[in-house]
């Protein structure tokens, strides 16, 4: 296969990260015989400081006319002035728009060799095992929103809006995928106050009863559903939600495994490229300094490799490759507890040379 690949390295650890990323999808061609074009383009802080602009056009030329995208990281303190024209995750919530990707995938699964990092029991998560799918073009980050005056001084408002297209399309994706796993999805919303919430459930009660009656399917509001988290993460199988409830919730269960640092998320559209990503943001107090965790970033090329490209082969030597790394005992500081731990191109070289052996 030929294949054009774009690298957003980003900010923070983003940059380090990313480049360990690039050498996994170069084992990868080399061993199965692919040729991958790379190119690398701003995005974020970096891309405000030289172009004035979280996202520039000629970024979003190139990630348009690829066939996947590989992120590392946006945002640091040196950009979080809130009185700022601009702001790095400006730049992500536009490529979404911009690449039409509304569809979230966040995995979210534990590892038998680490899940005592877990801060909850072994016995409440080992085995877990979500697939969680965010909506992520639309609700209340996309919404009408500014401030106006009032007698207090001001007030700042911010609208969710949702339609019944924008639901038909998220539950459809993530029934498809409870369909392939365990035959379970959960719905989360927050209907007995939210008129957004209601039309969510009457449509995505709509869409299973009609399309998917062989998925077992629940709803659970958003406040009972972070408790459940918790309690019984092994009780869910694929979950599908709005972008903030999303947003929220994937964070919550990023915690699960024990560490950010093994956890990837794809970000698809209807057609075009996806978007692959760590979910772990851009760590600014230890970038530069080769002790982040590259895992899931290797996990991300793995859903890459996967989805975009559809080579799933390769998808699986990658996530393998991951697990032997886990299996033989090697870690980054992140996961490491009291042990001894392995720099980030010290983990590059512990994958790389799995996938090639």
């Amino acid at each position: 296969m030929d294949a054009k690949i774009v690298l957003l390295p980003g900010d923070g650890i983003g940059p380090e990260i990313v480049a360990q990323g690039k050498r996994v999808l170069e084992a990868v061609a080399a061993k199965f015989g692919h040729s991958f074009s790379m190119s690398e383009h701003p995005i974020g802080g970096n891309a405000i400081d030289s172009f004035g602009d979280p996202l520039p056009q000629p970024t979003i030329d190139a990630c348009k006319a690829s066939d996947a995208i590989l992120l590392g990281a946006v945002g640091g303190p040196k950009w979080d002035d809130p009185t700022a024209k601009t702001r790095p995750e400006v730049g992500l919530l536009k490529i979404r728009q911009e690449l039409g990707l509304f569809a979230n995938l966040r995995p979210i699964e534990t590892w038998d060799e680490l899940v005592d990092a877990s801060p909850l029991r072994r016995e409440i998560v080992a085995g877990t095992d979500i697939l969680f799918f965010r909506e992520l073009t639309g609700g209340i980050y996309f919404g009408d929103s500014g401030r106006r005056p009032h007698p207090s001084g001001e007030q700042a408002y911010n609208e969710m809006v949702y339609s019944t297209g924008e639901i038909e399309r998220i539950v459809r994706l993530a029934a498809e995928a409870a369909r392939g796993r365990r035959g379970h999805l959960t719905s989360v919303d927050k209907a007995n106050v939210l008129e957004v919430s209601r039309l969510w459930r009457q449509v995505a009660q709509r869409v299973m009863t009609e399309e998917f009656p062989d998925v077992k399917y629940d709803v659970v509001l958003i406040d009972s559903m972070a408790m459940h988290l918790i309690a019984r993460p092994k009780d869910f199988d694929v979950v599908v939600t709005g972008n903030m409830f999303g947003d929220i919730l994937t964070d919550e269960a990023s915690m699960l495994p024990g560490s950010l640092g093994l956890l990837p998320s794809a970000s698809l559209g209807s057609d075009g490229p996806g978007l692959y990503e760590p979910i772990h943001g851009s760590a600014p107090d230890i970038a530069g300094m080769n002790i982040a965790n590259p895992l899931a970033t290797f996990l991300a090329v793995a859903m890459l490799l996967r989805h975009s490209l559809k080579l799933n082969d390769e998808a699986d030597a990658v996530s393998a490759a991951v697990a032997k790394a886990l299996k033989d005992g090697h870690r980054t500081k992140d996961i490491a507890a009291k042990g001894p731990s392995i720099s980030t191109t010290e983990m590059g070289d512990v994958v790389v040379n799995n996938l090639t052996a």
